[in-house]
């Protein structure tokens, strides 16, 4: 076994301990590390917390050396809401930023991914790869056609991230029918920078780790950029249709549940 990723495990979160420790992993993040905030946010606890985490599945990436009653043993996270589950209880958490009304009118199957994190110790490594080899097999077994969710760059001046938005604007737009708007209270221009001054590298160095990922993976963006003040944050949608997936990657999430 790898000699890296033989302490972790990932797993759906199970227990009281689970949820707390991944909500402590993202105060760590998105609190201490970003500056972000939200009014359910427990700054005592050291949790941030909203309102849907009752409602969807923590993914988790455990590592097995740190204590559960600490709280410190969840050291990556990705918080998935199906579109069944969303129509239950009444939006998606993407609603406070976007008109998904092309998500809801499409048909197919969707899975909202949102909070993000790895833990500062464990990025760049193979945490990041588990959670992507278990979100694909969570896809799978539950026949998922289009994952979407906000991906963010720090902070909130958007002349700072012109050639990476304008980048994502003009070489990576939803077609119209699957295009979420971002709300008026905080849209902001993506297309800042005309196509013909755009330079891929410059675009490059500014874009987030996440949102590469995600385009190199067939990720779409929707229009317009959302400026998030509480948690210092310009998210931009991001959309990925499970059947435009490269053929590489696709055979790849289907060799692994071959494997099992």
């Amino acid at each position: 076994m790898n000699s890296e990723t033989h302490f972790f495990d990932i797993r759906l979160a199970r227990t009281e301990s689970d949820l707390k420790a991944a909500q402590r992993l993202r105060y760590r993040v998105f609190v201490e590390e970003l500056g972000g905030d939200g009014p359910l946010v427990d700054h005592d606890a050291r949790l941030e917390m909203d309102e849907f985490d009752p409602v969807v599945d923590h993914l988790c990436l455990i590592d097995n050396r740190r204590s559960v009653e600490d709280l410190d043993h969840v050291v990556g996270v990705y918080r998935l809401l199906p579109g069944d589950r969303a129509a239950e209880f009444g939006r998606f958490y993407c609603d406070g930023e976007y008109d998904l009304t092309p998500m809801r009118e499409c048909g197919r199957s969707v899975l909202e991914l949102g909070r993000s994190c790895v833990d500062p110790e464990f990025r760049g490594g193979s945490g990041m790869f588990l959670l992507w080899n278990a979100l694909a097999d969570y896809v799978l077994d539950n026949g998922i056609e289009i994952l979407f969710g906000v991906a963010s760059f720090h902070g909130t001046d958007a002349t700072m991230l012109a050639p990476s938005l304008s980048w994502l604007h003009h070489e990576h737009l939803a077609p119209e029918g699957l295009r979420p708007v971002a709300l008026p209270e905080g849209y902001q221009r993506m297309d800042l920078i005309p196509v013909d001054r755009l330079d891929r590298r410059e675009a490059m160095v500014g874009m987030p780790a996440l949102i590469k990922a995600y385009l190199r993976l067939g990720g779409l963006v929707g229009e317009g950029a959302f400026i998030d003040h509480d948690f210092n944050t310009t998210d931009v949608f991001l959309l990925m249709d499970t059947k435009a997936m490269s053929e590489k990657h696709r055979k790849f999430y289907e060799g692994r549940r071959q494997e099992k």
